[in-house]
């Protein structure tokens, strides 16, 4: 199937990257693919959204019954948490750009179904359930466009009844756009070494939950931060949220950076322990859970922004990486980059070129309001990961306000890859996290239910071990079997049956895709890969 620029991933990166390539020249032929059931079914994010981008991408969209629409920031707050108490820390106190005044809060999967939408009144065509598995090359090395994964391959690899080859789409331009930690944004990167100048990307994992709660204690609009407890006691750092939404809902999560040294941190036990103090926990009492997921999110900021463009495609969105940590938002980075890499790549067909390298999007992308903002804020991230979350937090205050004013320090803190951070086991001492109560704080396997993950049974795994000895003698002999712990699904077991040695279980049907495994595996050993069309989470109002 032969079109003008195939994007691989529908969330708003890719689907700004349709619409403005629409705009510019409405007889570009443009197909997104989307590997989860529907748009929006695999989006997952707070979501307070900054509208900058959206007002340049579509100026009337608070008029065309937008979702986003529904609920305007109103009152915003921030808060540094002990175990039974809180300090709200004024905004006024706060660097300008950690302002939330013009924003909105909703779910930005639904804001996603609304562009897909209107992309396809534009003559976009969007296929949900199709995953890019491969990336296809031409004579030349460039990218020439992707296969979509096989579908109806058994668990022992044979062909079923209902089996259909992947298509192949053959693009002059493809467009990577598939958020934190693509496979094929992996590849890409490898294939083209485009972290060669930069700082390698780290990550957080955010868990999130949807709540209806009591109409007495919704407050609309409101929004609330938090830091501290309970990662203080962790020694690690991250932070929490809380925002009021529409129909009475609040959406509420929990950050962790993946950068932790102790293996027997939990991310998810995190969360449900922050649900239990008391200032979070008076929001949710006679209220009811209604949905749960789980994502990784970019954490490095600007000096972790690889080379944006190569021969036949460019990485967009989180596929690069241009989350403003300190602000915890990305949506609006992420769409204005894919309408740079849109606008680029029409100029380039225009011009009678295919396959080149869209240099102009790359440079273009380097002056755009995107670098200005998260120049700003490029040392916060890296000074509290540095010096933990109370010193941190004032360095990286100090270094935004003085960037705000133009005199910041001529400094590029430099990272480490997340798996390198992790520690031996000898050297920590094992977190006796509370057992859930069943009504605030629940166990893994319950709330994966909440995500209405759903995977088909006979299938191969998508979850690749390189080497099980491997895994074995330093993942669970050295590292005490962090995959246990790290995963928000409860995907890995270590099993031990009488006297025999353990066996590595990999439960990949719950899998929510949130990429922590590919990451946080203390070796690199294992390698998170596309699954079956339609296969894993089903977000609804996420």
């Amino acid at each position: 199937m032969p079109c003008d620029v195939v994007i691989v991933g529908g969330g708003v990166a890719g689907l700004a990257a349709a619409i403005r390539l629409k705009q510019v020249d409405e007889n570009l032929e443009v197909v997104v693919l989307e590997k989860g059931s529907e748009i929006g079914a695999h989006i997952l994010s707070g979501a307070v959204v900054d509208p900058k981008a959206l007002d340049e991408l579509l100026p009337e969209w608070r008029s065309m019954d937008c979702p986003m629409a529904e609920t305007p920031v109103t009152d915003n707050w921030h808060w540094a948490m002990s175990k039974n108490g809180k300090t709200s820390l004024p905004h006024l106190a706060m660097p300008p750009l950690m302002s939330n005044k013009g924003c909105y809060t909703g779910s930005l999967g639904n804001l996603c179904r609304w562009m897909a939408e209107q992309a396809e009144g534009m003559g976009v065509m969007v296929f949900p359930g199709f995953p890019a598995s491969e990336v296809m090359f031409d004579e030349s090395g460039a990218v020439a466009g992707v296969v979509t994964q096989d579908m109806g391959i058994a668990a022992d690899g044979s062909q079923k009844s209902d089996y259909q080859p992947g298509m192949e789409i053959q693009a002059k331009y493809t467009f990577f756009a598939e958020g934190a930690r693509g496979n094929l944004t992996k590849k890409m990167k490898a294939q083209f070494d485009l972290e060669a100048d930069c700082e390698p990307q780290v990550y957080g994992l955010g868990v999130k939950e949807l709540w209806d709660i009591d109409p007495d204690k919704h407050e609309p609009g409101r929004v609330i931060h938090t830091q501290g407890w309970p990662l203080s006691e962790s020694d690690t750092w991250g932070g929490g949220f809380l925002y009021h939404q529409a129909n009475g809902q609040v959406a509420l999560g929990f950050v962790t950076a993946l950068d932790y040294k102790n293996p027997y941190v939990s991310p998810f036990q995190e969360f449900q322990r922050w649900k239990q103090h008391p200032a979070i926990r008076e929001y949710l009492e006679g209220g009811k859970r209604v949905a749960y997921g789980a994502r990784a999110i970019n954490e490095g900021g600007w000096q972790s922004v690889p080379k944006l463009a190569f021969p036949g495609g460019a990485l967009i969105g989180c596929a690069a990486g241009f989350v403003n940590v300190p602000r915890i938002k990305g949506s609006h980075t992420a769409m204005k980059s894919g309408m740079l890499a849109a606008e680029a790549a029409a100029a380039a067909i225009a011009g009678g070129h295919e396959k080149t390298e869209l240099a102009d999007y790359d440079a273009n992308l380097r002056e755009s309001w995107i670098a200005t903002e998260l120049k700003k804020v490029q040392n916060a991230q890296p000074l509290v990961a540095k010096y933990g979350g109370d010193i941190g937090t004032i360095l990286a205050g100090a270094d935004m306000w003085m960037r705000t004013i133009k005199i910041g320090l001529p400094i590029k803190m430099k990272h480490h890859r997340d798996y390198e951070e992790l520690q031996r086991a000898d050297l920590h001492t094992p977190i006796a996290y509370p057992k859930p109560d069943g009504e605030i704080s629940f166990d893994r396997l319950t709330s994966v239910s909440y995500s209405y993950t759903n995977h088909a049974e006979d299938q191969p795994n998508h979850l690749k071990v390189k080497d099980l000895e491997l895994q074995r003698s330093s993942e669970l002999d050295v590292f005490a079997g962090p995959s246990t712990r790290y995963c928000p699904a409860g995907v890995y077991e270590w099993v031990t049956e009488g006297e025999a040695e353990p066996k590595f279980v990999i439960n990949s049907q719950n899998c929510v895709h949130c990429k922590t495994c590919d990451i946080k595996d203390p070796n690199q050993n294992i390698e998170w890969t596309t699954p079956e069309g339609g296969g894993g989470p089903n977000y609804p109002n996420m």
